[in-house]
């Protein structure tokens, strides 16, 4: 495939596939509550997989969700049962918002065949497919071996070296929030934008159905943020989750080289030394 997404349509004509593996990515913003599972086992699409995003995660920093090591992804993904060498399909319980986050994570864990639901579990729901509730049988473990393609991620230093014009930074943060004028959700941190990011609110690339734009829509909605797609970029957000819609929809217009700030504003934000603008 070379689209990023895959429809509720092709899913259920595919949905006991040997070659389609799918994964429950469902996750809420900390002010929402520890929520993720419980979507899952209230309902699930039958066959899911549910990956949290909090658990499979590097423990030795305070940083929310940071990627995992290539060797404990590999060891957590395996026991999940996925394969390198299926169709992975990613969706989440609020229709394209955390599931982005697990692809691009995929991707950076050497899964080249993973896609998202488009539309997610509501679209899913609303057109009267089949679900499951409760825990699954835990799946039969798979063998998988470290990889890692650090092309895909970027850390504090590497931003700061893209935001002195060797990159563009996107804020795929509320706009509110980019200007400083709401409150981040995460307590401690200082509200506002790095200085010479560009705002693209990642709910701008959806329709209002909940579905990832067309193409050309897409073109429209970054070039109308100032963002230049034939330049190096990297996506940023509140913690590195909805950044990889925008590297979704990047994926989408042929830009599947583009980057995730993985700590983002949890971690530019902080109080320190890393400069904070505010305003349009």
């Amino acid at each position: 495939m070379t689209d990023p997404v895959v429809s509720t349509a092709w899913l259920a004509d595919h949905l006991h596939d040997p070659d389609v593996q799918i994964v429950d990515a469902s996750w809420f913003l900390p002010n929402e509550g520890d929520r993720g599972r419980h979507a899952y086992v209230e309902a699930h699409i039958p066959g899911a997989v549910f990956f949290d995003i909090d658990q499979i995660a590097d423990k030795t920093t305070a940083l929310p969700h940071m990627l995992p090591t290539p060797q404990a992804f590999a060891e957590a993904a395996g026991a999940l049962g996925l394969k390198r060498e299926a169709q992975v399909v990613v969706y989440d319980a609020q229709g394209v918002f955390s599931a982005p986050r697990v692809w691009w994570t995929l991707r950076v864990m050497g899964f080249p065949r993973a896609a998202v639901l488009d539309g997610g579990m509501p679209r899913w729901r609303a057109e009267g497919r089949p679900i499951e509730s409760g825990e699954s049988p835990a799946p039969k473990p798979s063998k998988l071996e470290p990889d890692f393609h650090p092309e895909l991620v970027r850390d504090l230093a590497a931003v700061r070296q893209a935001l002195t014009g060797k990159a563009q930074v996107v804020d795929a943060r509320p706009a509110a929030r980019f200007r400083g004028e709401a409150p981040e959700p995460r307590p401690g941190l200082r509200s506002g934008h790095m200085p010479g990011a560009l705002s693209l609110p990642f709910g701008q690339l959806l329709t209002a159905e909940g579905t990832l734009r067309p193409a050309e829509e897409l073109r429209a909605a970054f070039e109308g943020a100032g963002v230049d797609l034939s330049r190096p970029l990297v996506a940023t957000c509140g913690s590195g989750v909805s950044a990889a819609v925008l590297a979704l929809g990047l994926a989408r217009l042929g830009r599947a080289d583009a980057a995730v700030y993985d700590g983002s504003w949890a971690e530019w934000g902080q109080p320190g030394d890393t400069e904070v603008a505010t305003g349009g």
